[in-house]
């Protein structure tokens, strides 16, 4: 039997990411988005509304980074979510994090973050249906410490996830499949 639930964002696992921009005066502004995905290879969709700081910087720059959280940074990422650049000019300095300028776009890399993809503003879109902000992947680099030769490994990146029913945080650690191969079993 299925009981049925008071409507929520709904979709869990969802993304923890960190959008990075400068200010006007060239600090750094980061917020806490958990409504981002990949629009298509190459294209980032982050679901924010105009009023937020980050999008402002974000036409203003014409770019951004975005970081994956992991948790040995739970704390940092969350406050990047309750403290807003609108309210707090000065809040990436209060996370004690560090960044580096990204060599292709105006925008800061976190450096304690594992994975980062470094974006161009293509387009702001805002229709009945929801607003964000549409961007290019240009470049993406990840701490040599997440690297299994060439590849990723994501056991590595401790990812975490933002829970949209207890408003908790989890670990995106173990593998458990293999993507396009594991349903070829079922195939007939």
């Amino acid at each position: 039997m299925r009981k049925e639930l008071n409507l929520t964002e709904g979709i869990f696992p969802m993304p923890v990411l960190m959008v990075a921009t400068y200010n006007e005066d060239g600090s750094i502004n980061v917020m806490n988005a958990a409504w981002g995905t990949m629009q298509e290879r190459g294209n980032v969709a982050l679901n924010l509304t105009e009023t937020h700081k980050t999008v402002k910087n974000i036409k203003a720059r014409g770019a951004f980074t975005v970081s994956i959280a992991d948790a040995a940074h739970v704390v940092e990422a969350d406050y990047f979510g309750v403290e807003s650049g609108n309210r707090t000019a000065d809040k990436f300095a209060n996370s004690g994090l560090t960044a580096a300028k990204s060599p292709v776009v105006d925008a800061p890399v976190i450096n304690e973050f594992p994975l980062c993809l470094e974006c161009k503003f293509l387009e702001y879109q805002t229709n009945e249906y929801g607003c964000g902000i549409i961007g290019k992947v240009v470049r993406i680099t990840a701490d040599e410490r997440v690297m299994e030769g060439d590849k990723v490994n994501m056991s590595l990146v401790n990812a975490i996830a933002f829970d949209p029913y207890t408003h908790g945080y989890y670990k995106v650690t173990e593998r458990v499949g293999e993507a396009f191969r594991d349903g070829l079993k079922l195939k007939k």
